[in-house]
């Protein structure tokens, strides 16, 4: 199976599309299998919700989704610099995609209980953890360095169609051909990402003294991808920010559907995700368009402290106008922040250990989203929505701001959030290493294709920087 898999996706094959080229085919099929998840993903929720009409266990789909990632993402991002990264990108979709048809299956047979969706989504988040740390160190040989800031945009486009376009469509799709249907037209998404894998080349990076360095067993080269950020204080600092700021922004992502629900109406709450989620197409775009600027660090920096201020403002108000206002805001400018963020890393970390740092780094940014699905229902239900009832220790004194009731604990929360980001990105910028983190580590040396041809590609060394 394994060696008939290979040859299958091998390099060998000669495929039609190489560099630029490939990745826009690659990019397509992403676009169009993450507006199939999307649409899942709202199904499944609001089944859990009206089954049960109990948040905590809403969050949890969200927490056994992101837990493998945290578990295994060391163990991928070794596999992803092992493999060739093109078959890591196939068996991560093909894998989630039979996990998400299995909760169809169990569906159709009038059996599917909530146990069995966390089991699902588990399974296909093992396997969506070789998705991004392959897409992203494939990005590196496949995209010239002074793109990079503009594919990095692009893949903020990519999850476009999960919070965009499904949400808008998922709620009248449900009522038409049901949760089974919905699922069958995911699957569909994923076999249409893998077929376009058949076409495409993804060139090998070229081995560098780190990835020498890092060469061992598994488990020395999984150690490895932590002592090259830890031995590197800029990344670890600017990794040890995006996890903690992910702790506040899943919080909202998290509770903003029973936020909604609170007062509005489910054709409301998919209208209101829709035209939030716009602001990422809009921010996508622009990345895409702009590349950003030379100074990366300085817009993560200027642009967490407004996520927090617009994270705040969804939470003042139960008005969907207004929450969507915040949502929109929000949602534009995380693009350019995950974007520059992106790019600093493609740049500073060589090739052929990007699968591991990168899984690194993505495990410790799940590690603090995974505490909020933990205790974002609690904390809703148990805290915040006591404290803002409308005879709750809280209504006489910021309940005459936030106004109380169903809802207005959900709230306070948001407002919570946005103002911890806040401090959290100035305390961030008491650190000298973050500060300077591209001018401290040099540019990784990265070889390219100078031509795209089926089944060639001349590789030269890119120059150190723009």
């Amino acid at each position: 199976m394994e060696k008939t898999m290979s040859g299958l996706i091998s390099n060998n094959r000669r495929p039609i599309l190489g560099g630029t080229r490939a990745f826009g085919a690659v990019w397509f099929g992403q676009v169009i299998s993450f507006i199939g998840s999307g649409l899942t993903s709202f199904a499944l929720g609001v089944w859990v919700l009206q089954k049960t009409g109990e948040i905590t266990k809403y969050a949890l789909i969200s927490m056994f989704f992101v837990l493998p990632g945290v578990l295994l993402g060391p163990l991928a991002g070794t596999l992803v610099d092992r493999w060739d990264r093109r078959k890591a990108m196939f068996i991560s979709d093909l894998g989630a995609g039979l996990s998400t048809l299995s909760i169809a299956i169990m569906y159709l047979l009038g059996g599917l209980q909530v146990w069995h969706i966390y089991v699902a989504v588990f399974i296909s988040g093992a396997f969506g953890s070789l998705r991004m740390p392959s897409i992203q160190a494939a990005m590196t040989q496949m995209i010239p360095r002074k793109n990079l800031g503009r594919a990095s945009g692009m893949m903020e486009i990519v999850t476009i169609g999960q919070f965009l376009i499904a949400p808008a469509i998922a709620g009248g799709l449900m009522g038409k051909i049901g949760l089974a249907g919905v699922i069958m037209i995911d699957f569909t998404s994923f076999l249409f990402a893998i077929t376009i894998l058949f076409f495409v080349r993804i060139p090998r990076a070229d081995a560098t003294a780190e990835g020498r360095a890092g060469s061992g067993s598994m488990l020395q080269e999984m150690i490895y991808g932590w002592k090259y950020i830890l031995g590197r204080p800029g990344l670890a600092a600017l990794m040890l920010l995006f996890a903690l700021s992910s702790f506040t922004t899943e919080m909202t992502v998290v509770l903003f559907t029973p936020l909604i629900l609170s007062f509005g109406t489910t054709a409301q709450l998919g209208l209101a995700m829709s035209l939030c989620a716009s602001g990422f197409l809009v921010g996508g775009i622009l990345m895409s368009i702009w590349g950003g600027p030379k100074r990366r660090i300085r817009v993560v920096i200027i642009f967490m402290f407004l996520l927090g201020l617009f994270l705040g403002l969804i939470g003042l108000r139960a008005s969907v106008g207004l929450i969507v206002i915040g949502g929109f805001l929000s949602t534009l400018i995380v693009p350019i922040i995950s974007s520059s963020n992106q790019v600093i890393w493609q740049k500073k970390v060589a090739p052929d250990v990007q699968g591991r740092v990168f899984a690194i780094r993505r495990t410790i940014t799940l590690a603090t989203p995974l505490v909020t699905y933990v205790v974002a229902g609690p904390l809703s239900d148990r805290v915040f929505e006591p404290l803002m009832a409308v005879n709750g220790p809280l209504a006489g004194s910021i309940g005459q701001i936030l106004g109380t009731g169903a809802g207005r604990g959900i709230g306070l929360l948001f407002v919570t959030m946005g103002l911890l980001l806040v401090l959290i990105t100035a305390v961030s910028c008491l650190f000298p290493h973050l500060r300077r983190v591209e001018n401290e580590l040099p540019d990784a040396v990265i070889c390219q294709p100078v031509r795209a041809e089926a089944g060639k590609g001349s590789l030269v060394p890119s120059p150190a920087s723009d």
